[in-house]
């Protein structure tokens, strides 16, 4: 269980204002962290981490954390500019963590790296580096992992599948995630929770269908979930849940006029 109860004075990109965060979070749980940018969500994580200090208390399975060192959280965190070192292989990225080869090659094998392990990050694409990122994260064996816009600029494909290997790490290792995103697709296949910020404040918290369903019918959206007659249609930020006839035949990924789906 993280318990979270912090205030902490910050300039948005309003202006000044105030984060204010009462939450807390089971433990295994993937909470997804949404919002509009200078919300503060990504310092949210960096408080937990230990590089940011606030007002409140931070209290990890009963335990304060606030005056706790960082290096001893036991945290894992994915930054948004990945945080490689250029002068080091893939492998020698993951050892400089924790000098456990065992577990590296383990990693490395999840995220289909281990051709790659000696290569250094300045000649993988920007989808390998962020599976090495990730590789690396949990070479602590994180109780908690943080992932700041794990997936931003990634083309549909790359993004699909470190969705896939993102959520898989994040069960074989029984962590609890934290992932700040602004994207609904990576937040509908991967969180059990979301919660949504405004100028420093929560102001939703539920499942992604809870959190960004609409009851618009004139739009076009991205086809994420088939299941029987109905499926779940990405919208810009929102997620809907349409009722379509029996002859429809749609596919994931496809992208449709929600209005000339919908059940009669």
């Amino acid at each position: 269980m993280i318990s979270l109860k912090i205030n902490k004075a910050l300039c948005g990109a309003k202006g000044e204002m105030s984060l204010e965060v009462d939450l807390e979070i089971e433990q295994g749980e993937f909470l997804a962290i949404s919002g509009e940018s200078g919300a503060g969500k990504s310092t949210l994580l960096r408080i937990l981490a230990g590089l940011e200090e606030a007002e409140g208390e931070v209290v990890v399975d009963g335990q304060s954390w606030r005056n706790f060192p960082v290096q001893k959280r036991q945290i894992g965190f994915v930054f948004q500019d990945f945080g490689l070192f250029e002068n080091m292989s893939v492998e020698q990225n993951l050892l400089f963590v924790a000098n456990d080869r065992v577990l590296a090659e383990k990693l490395l094998e999840i995220t289909q790296l281990s051709e790659l392990k000696k290569r250094k990050p300045n000649t993988l694409s920007g989808g390998q580096k962020q599976r090495v990122a990730l590789a690396r994260a949990f070479m602590s064996r994180p109780k908690i992992l943080l992932l700041d816009e794990p997936l931003s600029a990634l083309n549909p494909e790359m993004r699909l599948k470190l969705q896939k290997e993102i959520l898989k790490l994040h069960q074989r290792f029984g962590c609890t995630t934290l992932m700040v995103s602004h994207d609904a697709s990576d937040i509908y296949r991967m969180a059990s929770r979301v919660v949504v910020m405004e100028l420093g404040k929560i102001v939703k918290d539920g499942t992604a269908k809870e959190v960004f369903s609409t009851d618009s019918s004139c739009l076009i959206g991205e086809v994420l979930e088939v299941q029987q007659n109905r499926v779940i249609v990405l919208v810009g930020q929102q997620l809907i849940e349409l009722e379509v006839s029996k002859d429809k035949q749609l596919n994931i990924g496809d992208h449709i006029k929600l209005e000339s789906y919908l059940a009669f």
